[in-house]
Formats: structure tokens, sequence, C-alpha cells
């Protein structure tokens, strides 16, 4: 007799209930696939498997608690060491000083000319960037000639760095708005030049091959494969150029005395208004953090359908 019919003959020589390996094989296996399937289904499960589970707390503690914590320690740290004379207070007030000085500001709104000044000048930066290379990055990386041909013109501009051009912007435009448009838009052109130029490269050549041959036209396949493909790429440019645009914008009214923020903050300096400099210091940075948040959420919104940012929602 061989094994398989001896075992046979144990399962079926054994009464129920008998712990013989067999008839606890049997107690243990689902009586059919849809005794499994309704097992699976039954409620008090210990693992939930819902895709739409809500994050545990933990999760939620890690993306809102630890930063806000971070920034609680922070200014923490700049109330205590002026007070504990480890710093002159002459040149770094403690932090509730500053923050008086802020929100003094806000409410007598002595704060929102400057501001209004340095994001018209942001705004036409960055707005002039994207102008500029988006189109020019797409047709860069979508003609290898040109693309090979103009990398050593590319790779020479980037570097420079756009306070080298302040004296050629006051020679050219003066030292007024124009200046800070100039050198705002100079900065940010790069990296939203940068991202769509490698992004459009990097757009796989299947994709391209499969809408050529199904006889999709060149501007058609730029606009429904190729510049889909690339948009990640754009929109972390575009973050990236915006802080570089506030930068500049914000540096020109320091150096040049162009109207906004920069040149308040140098008025306060100038006047040894300490605690109000900070507090221009620390609106400017106020909104950098603003303005990366809302690209953040409309990269979020805009590409909803991209892996990284299903991941991101999970």
């Amino acid at each position: 007799m061989t094994r398989p019919s001896r075992h046979a003959d144990s399962r079926a020589t054994s009464p129920p209930g008998d712990a013989t390996a067999g008839g606890q094989d049997d107690r243990l296996r689902p009586a059919s696939a849809d005794q499994a399937a309704a097992d699976a289904a039954a409620p008090g499960t210990a693992v939930d498997r819902r895709p739409d589970a809500s994050p545990p707390p933990r999760d939620r503690l890690s993306a809102w608690g630890l930063p806000l914590l971070g920034v609680v320690l922070a200014i923490a740290v700049f109330e205590v060491l002026p007070r504990i004379g480890l710093v002159d207070r002459r040149f770094l007030p403690p932090a509730s000083e500053m923050f008086g000085a802020l929100f003094g500001r806000i409410a007598d709104g002595s704060i929102w000319e400057p501001t209004v000044q340095t994001m018209q000048g942001w705004a036409l930066g960055l707005g002039t960037a994207l102008v500029i290379a988006l189109p020019l990055g797409i047709l860069i990386g979508s003609v290898f000639l040109l693309f090979m041909s103009t990398r050593t013109i590319v790779e020479f501009l980037r570097p420079i760095p756009s306070v080298a051009l302040i004296p050629l912007a006051v020679l050219v435009f003066g030292a007024g708005l124009e200046s800070k448009w100039f050198l705002a838009a100079f900065a940010a052109t790069w990296p939203i030049l940068l991202q769509t130029l490698y992004g459009v490269r990097d757009v796989d050549p299947t994709s391209i091959e499969t809408a050529r041959s199904f006889g999709i036209k060149t501007p058609e396949r730029l606009w429904r494969v190729v510049l889909p493909s690339a948009l990640p790429y754009i929109a972390t440019g575009v973050r990236i150029s915006s802080a570089v645009a506030l930068i500049l914008a914000v540096t020109a009214e320091l150096v040049l005395g162009a109207p906004g923020l920069g040149q308040e903050i140098n008025i306060a300096r100038q006047s040894a208004a300490v605690d109000q400099m900070y507090a221009l210091i620390i609106a400017t940075g106020l909104i950098g953090w603003l303005l990366n948040i809302v690209l953040s959420l409309a990269e979020r919104r805009l590409l909803h359908w991209h892996p990284s940012q299903r991941e991101r929602n999970r």
C-alpha cells in the first residue's frame, strides 16, 4: 500500500473529534472557498485592511506634533539665551520682543504696503521665469541636437550668482522695481528650465513611440504624453524657483533700496530698532513658508494621479 493510501485510510477510519494529524487538518481547513471568503470578511478581525482607514495616532503625532514641538523649542531658545546673558540683547532681543514688534506692525498696518511691494517683485520674477523657462525647456528637451548644443551655454550661465548682476541691473534699469524684477526672474529661470528639460528627457520612449504609432501628431504628443510625464519635475522646479525669487526680491530691496520688506529691514537696522528688524525678517520667513505650503497643496491637487502623491496621501 502506498503512502497516500495509508493517509487516506487513516483519515477515513479516524473517529470524529480524534486529535490525529488528518483530523486536525480537516478541522483547520475551510470547508469551501465561500466559507473561506466569509471567514475573511467576518467582522471583528484583528487587522483592518480597508484602504480608507484613518491614520494611526502615532502618524498624526509625527505629522503635526513633532514639527510644532520643534518650533516651540526654537522660540524658547531664542527667548532664554538673551535673558540669561549668553547673547547681548542689543543684537538679539528675546523672541517675545520680536513677535511683539511684528504684531504691532500688523496691528497698525505698517507692514502691509512693503509686503505687497515685495510680493509684486516676487510674482513678476516668477511669472517671467515661467514664461521663459517652460517653453524653452520643452523645446530643448524634445530636440536632441538642440539639447546637446546648448548644454555648455546652460551650464555656464546657471552658476552665475544673481547678486553679481546687481551692477548691470542698476545700469540698465535703475534702482527700482525693474531691477528687482530682472534679478528675481534671472534667478528663478534656472530651476524651472533645468527641471523641465530633464523631465522631458526622462519621458519613457515607449510611450512616445506608442503615441506615434497611433498617428498622434507632435503637438498633441507633447500635450498628452510629454507634459504629463514631465509635470512632477516642473512642479518641483516651480517650488524651488518661488523661494529663489523671494530671496532675490528681498536682496534687491536690501542692496538697491527698492521699496519693500528688504528696504524696511535696512531702515530698521540703520535706526538701531533691532526688534523691528527681526520682526520684518520673521515676516519674510513666514511669507516664504506660506508660499511653499500653497504651492505644495497645488502640486498635490494637480498631481493627485502620480504615485508619489498617492503614497503621501495614504
